[in-house]
């Protein structure tokens, strides 16, 4: 069985030993962030990213007033807001400088997939609105439908903010992340034009409060991305991994050995390079296991 295989089947034997009453509805959504898990394991230089502007979404969902079920909708949204990406080739998407005009227009195709791929699915309503117009902008210069002001879903123009903030604050190929007070910055200038005025003013709050720290960098609560020598931060460190596991960087194939160091889990290079199958993507199963557990928490049954 493949690595993928075998995560997917720890996954679900984990949401099982959970016990709880409705593990229909945690099938459904383990399956769904799985599969968003597997498309975002394609680019090496997003890991951590559907982590991040789930939790991201999550707060300033709260922020904004919703209550606990709907901040749950706009988390899952989201976690599977660029399933979409699924459509879109690696030369395009793993591409380590800036896109053309004409590959840019594949990628602005990714909403519509996505949605097309979510539609036939049990709880494609938890999602719809992240995942078909999170590139929409209130001054209707946006992506898919040109939706303007608030005939963006609110959900959407939540995920919109949080999806842009994690992409400046990240490193690529042809840049590295910026830091996060030039980040909300930028967020302010774009207020009422590509950004929501209240839903920003509120997330640069956040932001200026410290409550975003613990999210911008990391891939789980309390695991920071790792540096490759030669790609930059793109180890991702899964919860529970110890001293004399092996780390692998998704772009170049180094592999990577996990020692402690001051109290705290670091990377130390071996020279070698991955083989085929320690390069395969790998579904990181206990944490969808917990994001399921609470999602599903503060949603309500579905028959």
């Amino acid at each position: 069985m493949s690595a993928a295989g075998k995560s997917l089947t720890r996954l679900f034997r984990l949401r099982k030993m959970r016990g709880e009453a409705n593990r229909h509805q945690e099938d459904l959504l383990a399956s769904l962030f799985a599969m968003a898990w597997m498309v975002e394991a394609r680019d090496p230089y997003t890991g951590g990213h559907l982590w991040r502007v789930s939790r991201f979404s999550h707060l300033l969902a709260f922020e904004a007033g919703l209550d606990e079920t709907d901040a749950a909708r706009v988390a899952i949204g989201g976690f599977l807001h660029d399933l979409g990406k699924i459509g879109v080739p690696d030369a395009i998407l793993k591409k380590p400088d800036r896109l053309t005009g004409e590959e840019y227009a594949v990628i602005r195709t990714h909403p519509d997939v996505g949605w097309r791929l979510l539609s036939g699915h049990p709880l494609a309503r938890l999602a719809e609105a992240a995942v078909r117009a999170h590139h929409e902008r209130p001054d209707g210069m946006g992506y898919p439908r040109g939706l303007v002001g608030h005939k963006v879903p609110m959900e959407a123009r939540i995920v919109g903010i949080c999806d842009a903030f994690d992409a400046m604050t990240s490193t690529r190929p042809y840049r590295r992340g910026m830091p996060m007070d030039r980040a909300l910055s930028i967020i302010e200038d774009h207020l009422g034009r590509q950004f929501d005025r209240d839903l920003g003013l509120r997330f640069i709050g956040l932001g200026t409060a410290g409550a975003l720290d613990y999210i911008v960098g990391h891939s789980d609560e309390g695991i920071p991305l790792h540096e490759c020598v030669m790609c930059g931060p793109t180890l991702v460190l899964k919860r529970g991994q110890r001293p004399g596991d092996h780390i692998y960087c998704r772009q170049c194939g180094g592999e990577y050995v996990a020692e402690q160091r001051n109290g705290k889990l670091a990377t130390a290079a071996t020279g070698r390079k991955g083989t085929p199958e320690d390069l395969e993507p790998d579904v990181d199963a206990e944490l969808i296991a917990r994001v399921v557990y609470e999602s599903a928490r503060a949603l309500p049954r579905i028959p």
